[in-house]
């Protein structure tokens, strides 16, 4: 049987009297790879920030990496879960290398001269950065990379100390086609390794799904629509009965478009 990395159960997250999230039972499992589709508003985001602590829920249970929220110190536990999001690498110094971008991880840091680091982890911040694809850019600085390549280069800062789960809040809004097929290049690369912790990727867009993601779930109003094995539940239905419209799904090489009918 496989093991659990992050499970909600019946779990509801209530602000100013309306539901973000309701009655969510989910569960992710080592070696899966979830895509999350809704429209906005639908609790993609909330759901991220619950499974990396930075967020308690309403009511309901919450399990990560072993650990029951609520009742464990999230202090010692956030940096067993990887998040990346768009607006962190505003809070990142842009002269600052990629290695080091990479490397200040370890601690939580944002800036390399807090702590000390070891050749040993230069070289982990390395094999990340290859990893994903960019690692002859580790010694550029991170403000002349573009976007695309600092969504890569923050995935792989989420790698850096080995965490049990990798969360990623739509890490292709706001790229050009380029910048988004290398960085879908990038997480297919570490989506078949498997070394690979279990990851969350949350999306609206069934163009930005990666090669070998396993698993879908699709939420609308908080609630789930579906849930399950990607081939089996990523269908029309499914996606129209999410965004509220009459969607149809095509499939080529791999990859998934929808266009409305």
């Amino acid at each position: 049987m496989k093991k659990v990395a992050f499970s909600l159960d019946n779990v509801s997250l209530e602000r100013d009297g309306k539901f973000i999230l309701r009655d969510l039972v989910f569960t992710v499992h080592d070696g899966e790879r979830w895509v999350i589709f809704g429209p906005n508003g639908s609790g993609k985001t909330s759901l991220l920030r619950i499974a990396s602590f930075y967020l308690h829920p309403s009511s309901g249970n919450v399990e990560v990496l072993g650990h029951q929220l609520g009742k464990t110190d999230i202090r010692k536990m956030r940096h067993l879960v990887g998040f990346t999001s768009q607006g962190f690498a505003n809070l990142l110094r842009p002269n600052l290398t990629a290695q080091e971008v990479v490397m200040t991880a370890k601690y939580g840091a944002l800036e390399p001269w807090w702590h000390d680091y070891t050749k040993e982890d230069r070289e982990k911040a390395q094999l990340e950065l290859e990893r994903i694809g960019v690692g002859s850019l580790s010694l550029q600085a991170f403000g002349t990379l573009s976007s695309g390549e600092r969504q890569r280069v923050l995935i792989a800062r989420s790698m850096m100390s080995e965490p049990g789960l990798l969360l990623l809040d739509e890490p292709a809004a706001g790229l050009d086609l380029p910048a988004r097929e290398n960085l879908l290049e990038g997480l297919t690369l570490i989506s078949q390794d498997p070394s690979a912790p279990p990851i969350v990727l949350v999306t609206h867009h069934v163009e930005e799904v990666p090669a070998g993601f396993t698993h879908v779930l699709f939420l609308r109003e908080g609630s789930v629509v579906a849930a399950g094995p990607i081939e089996e539940t990523l269908n029309d239905r499914s996606l129209s009965d999410t965004f509220g419209m009459q969607l149809k799904l095509h499939k080529s090489g791999g990859r998934w478009s929808a266009t409305a009918t």
